[in-house]
């Protein structure tokens, strides 16, 4: 939780690097296309790479995300020139192969946290680094969008927040506990339920068409030259979710764990609110308003949606489930950018109204995935 707490300011990037791309001449569809090419190499690696840590260390891929994270940004920095979209792409490789190593964060998690305080323990996880980026993206927005606003700035705050993989390799090395096959231990009560591992990947797929149709380059495009804000006001959208966020994570636990298939679906059908609300062209406030709603919901059902997940997992295997559910996440998402990029290129919003169906069917598979979890309890008692 401490780690994901320290480089929550760092997540930035994700915000300057396509507006970046953008700043320097690239289209909101090319934009688009440029991370649909990338997306391509990731699939196949993510699942082997997660089956080979099986084996092991866990920690060492969590090194390697941070070093990975490091060379990418480092590669943005000195992207000037006429090499330049060879060393954006290039950096958007590496980083891509850094997100490949991205399930082990799952992994590490069900395997160092104690099975009966998931619920408590995943709403602290999500607290803190919204607390974090809470405190530093207005600071971080006001000087990206108004004192080092240019492409050179950008390119120097890259080669910044490069070197701070150094300090954060380091924590991880020192301060965090290894993960070898021995700590991976299944309870014996372990079960495998087809069904319910079924749900979850039905529900996996809505949700990341969901998200991937309307990314955050979506918004910084609606925001900066639809609206004719700045990165700033970019930033005022993520604090006011990480405000909403952090109040999620309190409401989430105020609702009993047997509740946990309801927040769930409600949580899908505020999401639903939240797209339809975008899909309409809000003023800059209303965006910011909805946005904070829509993160509001994500906290509140996920610390029972990743504790359901993991209750499916058997944890000598949980590095390679969680890489096989990413991959399968990454080929339904692989052209999502670019369709993303090509609805926004004819209505800046259009996006957001795809996502508002997508939520709308999420919510509902919980719904009958409620109704056939009471059945499938009532069938077994009698």
């Amino acid at each position: 939780m401490l780690y994901h707490t320290i480089i929550a300011p760092q997540l930035i990037v994700w915000i300057l690097f396509p507006l970046y791309l953008m700043k320097t001449g690239y289209s909101i569809l090319e934009v688009g296309a440029f991370f649909t090419a990338v997306n391509i190499v990731s699939i196949p690696l993510t699942y082997l790479f997660g089956r080979a840590f099986n084996r092991w260390d866990i920690k060492k891929g969590l090194i390697a995300i941070d070093f990975l994270d490091g060379v990418a940004y480092v590669l943005y920095g000195f992207a000037k020139g006429t090499v330049a979209p060879l060393m954006l792409f290039a950096g958007r490789i590496v980083e891509k192969l850094s997100t490949v190593l991205y399930p082990l964060y799952r992994a590490y998690e069900q395997i160092i946290y104690p099975e009966d305080k998931y619920e408590e323990i995943f709403a602290w996880h999500l607290r803190l680094p919204e607390i974090a980026r809470l405190i530093t993206f207005p600071i971080l927005g006001y000087l990206f969008g108004y004192v080092w606003s240019s492409a050179e700035h950008y390119r120097l705050a890259f080669l910044f927040f490069g070197l701070l993989s150094i300090p954060t390799i380091a924590y991880i090395w020192f301060f965090l506990p290894s993960v070898g096959r021995e700590e991976r231990i299944t309870s014996e009560s372990f079960t495998f339920r087809v069904g319910e591992f079924k749900l979850l990947l039905a529900f996996e797929a809505l949700l990341t068409l969901a998200w991937s149709l309307a990314p955050e380059l979506v918004l910084i495009n609606y925001v900066v030259f639809v609206l004719k804000k700045t990165v700033f006001e970019v930033t005022l959208i993520a604090c006011a979710s990480s405000v909403a966020s952090v109040i999620g994570t309190y409401a989430s636990e105020r609702v009993p764990k047997e509740k946990g298939f309801h927040v769930i679906g409600l949580g899908m059908l505020i999401n639903a609110f939240y797209a339809l609300v975008m899909a309409l062209a809000p003023p800059f406030w209303l965006a910011l308003a909805v946005y904070a709603l829509g993160d509001f919901g994500n906290t509140f059902w996920f610390p029972f949606y990743r504790s359901w997940m993991f209750s499916l997992i058997p944890k000598e295997r949980a590095s390679e489930f969680h890489a096989a559910i990413s991959s399968y996440n990454r080929l339904i998402g692989l052209f999502t950018p670019f369709v993303a990029g090509a609805l926004a290129s004819v209505h800046a919003t259009l996006p957001y109204a795809v996502s508002f169906g997508l939520f709308l069917l999420a919510g509902g598979l919980f719904v009958k995935g409620q109704a056939f979890r009471k059945a499938k309890v009532k069938n077994s008692s009698q």
